[in-house]
């Protein structure tokens, strides 16, 4: 039979993400959609053989659905993510976890009073390149970390939205709030967090809206570029920089320079990640190329999710990691 999750917020991310690893999960039975557009919700119902309720109370208010995907743009995941934890559910969030640091504590404080499982969509972390990496970096291999360079920058989000245009809510203030930031640069602050076991602590950056225009033709209201330069808690050195104005091919690429050599992931096109020796000495790991939005493979975050439902074991991606990275993106906005 199978479990009954619900998504709220029918947008691309449950399209291409959510709603198709739900459906190839065994343990998931029936799907159900929401969204403020109930014609968007009824679209993907029938995609994928679900069914679409017209409230998010008939949805939080059903006992037999189990787990949610808060999928609904960032200024709303504070108040679905908190009610559906309040309400019983088990939580898989977009990210960035809220709009602000503030916000996301609301959010912990709902996750630790229900008791029930919260997880964000931070799926860098699962790639195959990524984990790797992170093993070589566990063992010491290559030493200490020393410094990193990092990077996320695509041609901007108007092709990836439900409207294909620069009407697109991640160029509006009051809803995506961080801009690039928030959409690509947290991906890569929870990486660096993930693969170093360490944390972002001071970050000087300059950040601007150097070309996108919104629906009216004027500069958007949030940022489509971020630089910066960061140190973490263990004293690591690194660099960041996030663009929607990468005109060209996307650039998912991380550098760590370590004591013995260097890791270079997603930076070589046939070898997803490249270790270059000190002693001269190159190994190359052809593993999987990395998602992008042209490119849509299960990421196995729903996979991750709904085994840490069935196991009782903690989410891969925690809420309190989750906010971690949301504190530097707010440091690097403030800076």
């Amino acid at each position: 039979m199978g479990i009954k999750v619900g998504i709220i917020g029918c947008g691309s991310i449950a399209r291409y993400r959510h709603a198709p690893e739900y459906k190839a999960n065994p343990h998931v039975g029936e799907i159900i959609f929401y969204d403020r557009n109930p014609e968007r919700a009824e679209v993907l119902a029938k995609e994928f053989g679900g069914r679409a309720v017209k409230t998010v109370e008939e949805l939080l208010g059903d006992p037999s659905i189990i787990a949610i995907s808060d999928c609904s743009s960032n200024e709303a995941h504070h108040i679905n993510t908190t009610n559906a934890l309040l309400c019983g559910k088990h939580v898989l969030c977009e990210k960035p976890l809220a709009i602000n640091v503030k916000y996301a504590e609301k959010i912990l404080d709902a996750q630790r009073k229900s008791g029930k499982k919260l997880m964000v969509d931070h799926n860098q972390r699962f790639t195959k390149a990524h984990q790797k990496a992170k093993e070589i970096l566990d063992k010491k291999e290559l030493g200490e970390v020393l410094t990193f360079k990092t990077t996320f920058g695509h041609q901007g989000p108007e092709s990836w939205g439900v409207n294909k245009s620069n009407s697109t809510w991640f160029f509006k203030k009051e809803r995506s709030h961080s801009g690039v930031a928030g959409d690509l640069g947290i991906h890569k602050i929870d990486l660096i967090h993930y693969l170093l076991d360490d944390e972002i602590e001071e970050v000087h950056s300059f950040y601007a809206a150097l070309d996108k225009v919104d629906g009216n033709g004027n500069p958007i209201e949030v940022c489509d570029n971020v630089v910066c330069a960061c140190k973490t808690k263990k004293g690591r050195l690194g660099t960041a920089s996030f663009s929607w104005t990468y005109y060209g091919s996307e650039d998912n690429s991380t550098i760590i320079y370590c004591q013995k050599g260097v890791l270079k992931i997603y930076h070589d096109s046939d070898a997803q990640l490249v270790i270059e020796k000190r002693d001269g000495t190159i190994v190359k790991y052809e593993l999987e190329s990395i998602q992008t939005n042209d490119n849509q493979t299960n990421t196995g975050v729903v996979d991750a999710f709904i085994d840490s439902i069935m196991n009782n074991v903690k989410p891969l991606v925690t809420g309190e990691q989750a906010v971690a990275s949301l504190r530097v993106v707010e440091k690097l906005l403030d800076a």
